[in-house]
This record gives structure tokens, sequence and C-alpha cells, in this order.
């Protein structure tokens, strides 16, 4: 096998622009295959979504953890090689690798069956190399068994744009039937709305594109709207997807009593002053979105493939992750982008 690989790297994170190979915040070059350690497995990649969090990685929103870090954690893989210990999957295996790479297993959250608030948790393509390479090493008992109804680039997204769009729908506590307003429709919320919409809610969905809009209603959306458009009715929950402060009233503004709005994102801009009575009286709730738990990933997957959700996605060559990245950041594409051909 060959001992080098092809990896994109982020030496130093700063502004994105449609960049020539190997110019740039993002860095296409050659680096060691790794080796898997104990209880590793070590993937030959296929497919790696390109999430809003590469992005904010690469342009510095989200600080690196370690220079010249590659991203991706939306990694669809065969397995190649079992480091020692490792006994969950086997060579020739399709598995998934997601956001969550590792947690210590023995903080007190951890302990209470809360791991995404893990005390010295590690992130794929933040803290540890991810897929935007070749091969990548992950830790077994992190990875996903995929269901073999989703090929690999639809598969792709669901492994974390799908997983965070759950957990936010779980922390809206939307009751049945519910009127759910969704906030931005990329990646994320075209997946999340359709799990909202087959579990019985209307579904609202507030985005500047129309090409999104267009989306959302083919998916069953109730309406759509503008991002600062008031929706139909007051909400029972609302999922803030865009990356964006100044939405946080507008979308607590249409809530109705007791209504919960979740942010989804990992980043958000600054939010503007709220006006107590106006946003937050009544009983309404702000809650943020932490990462997710291994438990979350298996639930999401597992109901996935029950309705058969529909996966938007954009292929882009591995040599084009830069452009993908480009285009994610000026709204480009509807749904997802996903990286493609992955050379050996």
């Amino acid at each position: 096998m060959t001992q080098t690989m092809r990896a994109w790297s982020v030496p130093t994170p700063g502004p994105l622009d449609a960049v020539p190979l190997g110019a740039g915040p993002l860095v296409l070059g050659e680096r060691d295959v790794p080796t898997p350690a104990s209880h590793q497995l070590r993937l030959r990649v296929v497919a790696c979504g390109v999430c809003r969090t590469d992005l904010h990685v690469v342009t510095g929103d989200l600080p690196v953890h370690r220079p010249n870090v590659v991203p991706g954690h939306e990694i669809v893989g065969v397995v190649d090689e079992a480091g020692p210990g490792a006994t969950r999957f086997h060579r020739g295996d399709r598995v998934g690798a997601a956001w969550l790479a590792r947690t210590c297993g023995t903080c007190r959250f951890c302990l209470s069956h809360r791991e995404n608030l893990c005390l010295a948790p590690t992130f794929t393509g933040w803290d540890v190399d991810g897929g935007y390479a070749t091969f990548v090493v992950v830790n077994e008992e992190y990875v996903y068994s995929l269901p073999q109804g989703f090929d690999d680039v639809t598969a792709a997204p669901l492994l974390c744009a799908g997983i965070i769009g759950y957990r936010a729908l779980r922390r809206t506590e939307l009751p049945p039937g519910g009127r759910l307003g969704i906030y931005g429709f990329g990646g994320s919320a075209h997946l999340t709305a359709q799990i909202a919409i087959a579990q019985g809610a209307r579904v609202h969905v507030m985005t500047r594109s129309p090409e999104s809009r267009e989306l959302a209603l083919s998916l069953g959306a109730a309406s759509v709207g503008d991002t600062n458009d008031a929706p139909p009715e007051l909400l029972d929950g609302a999922i803030l997807f865009a990356p964006v402060g100044d939405i946080v009233p507008v979308a607590l503004a249409s809530l109705d009593r007791g209504g919960v709005l979740a942010v989804a994102g990992i980043y958000l801009s600054d939010i503007p002053d709220l006006n107590y009575e106006r946003h937050l009286f009544q009983e309404k709730t702000l809650r943020s979105v932490t990462a997710n738990t291994r438990d979350d990933g298996e639930e999401f997957l597992d109901l996935a493939l029950k309705i058969g959700i529909a996966t938007t996605v954009h292929r882009y060559p591995f040599d084009h992750a830069a452009q993908a990245l480009s285009d994610l950041a000026n709204d480009r594409f509807t749904g997802a982008a996903v990286l493609t051909g992955f050379d050996v």
C-alpha cells in the first residue's frame, strides 16, 4: 500500500474564496498514511460531507485546536486496518465517523449519559484529523454502522447535519402535531424538516434563499418565507440553523407561550439586545445545542432509514474542497455538499 496520502489541512485560518490548490487557508498536500493505535480503525475515505462547522474552522470563527488539522467530520469510509484490540468492525466494513471523536468516559457528564457535555472531549476535524483526506484513523467505539438504504454520498450528511438536527429537534420539546419554525435551510435543516413532518409537525421555513424555499415546499413544509418574515401562526418550537445572532429575537418573537428556540450551530454571531417582555416572558425558552451523544446518532440513523429520509446532495471532487466551502459560505447550493473521488 502507498505510504503517503493526499490531505487538505488548515495551516492558517482566514477568509475563504475559490482559491488555487495550495493557496489560502485550506491547503492540499501529502502526508504519511496514519497507523491505527489501540482500539482504532483506519478508514479509506470514500465520501465526506462538507459541514458549516468545517467552514467555521477554516475561516477562524472556531480557532483550530491543532495546527494543520485536516477538517471533515461527515465521513463514510471502508475499514482498511484495525489497530490492536479493535474488534467491533472488520476489514472491508462500511462505517461512518462523525463530529464526536472521543469522550473521557469518567467525568460527571459522561457518567450521567450526557457525553455531549464531556469535560475533555475530542472532535473530528478540529482536535484530530478528519475526512478531507484519503485515509483517517478513528476510535472504534465512536463509529457508526451505516444503513444499507443509503449510498456513500447520501449517507455522509446524515453523520453530522442529520444527527445534530435531530438533537436540536428534540431540544425544542415539540408536542405531537406541533408548530415548528426553521430558520435557515441548509444541509442540516432540510433533513430535520423531514423528521418533524414525518412525526406530524407543521413546519414553517424562514430562509433568505429562494431556492431553499422551493426545496422546503417540495419536502412538505406548510409555509415558507424570508428570514425576518413572521410565520403564519405562532410556533410551539423553533430551530435556528443560520449562524446569525440577529435572528434570535425574530425567532423568539414568533414563539407561542411556553415555546422553545433551539440554536443548532456550534458558532453564532452576537445576539442583539433582547426585550424581556416580548422575547422571553410567558415562559419562552432559548436553548443551545452542544454536540451530540452516540445514542443520538444511533436513534437518528434508525429513524432516517424508517422514514426514508431524502438527502439533497451536491457532489464535489476531492480536489475542489476549497470551492465547496466557498460555495457553502456564499449559499450557492441547496441541501448539502459532499466530497467524492478520493484517490488511494
